[in-house]
């Protein structure tokens, strides 16, 4: 189940990422997003090649560099400009 939710959770991550606009990634440009997408794409298309083993080392390591560089956009970008 653990798997499944953390597979699940990247590669919703990576659609997100794929979705950024050029003007967003501008002011993020520390974080590697074609290595996100390309994630993604690794979950959804080689499912059953996924190494649980990389899969953990990108949850444990690299999504908190995601989520602090992802805090520290936001803090200067307008409200306005802010959509879900």
């Amino acid at each position: 189940m653990l798997r499944r939710a953390l597979v699940n959770t990247v590669q919703e991550i990576g659609e997100a990422a794929a979705r950024v606009t050029d003007e967003g990634r501008a002011r993020m440009p520390r974080l590697p997003w074609g290595k996100i997408v390309a994630m993604r794409h690794v979950l959804v298309h080689v499912y059953w090649g996924v190494d649980s083993d990389q899969l953990w080392k990108v949850v444990v390591e690299d999504l908190p560099v995601l989520e602090r560089e992802l805090a520290r956009a936001l803090d200067g970008w307008p409200p306005s400009e802010r959509t879900l």
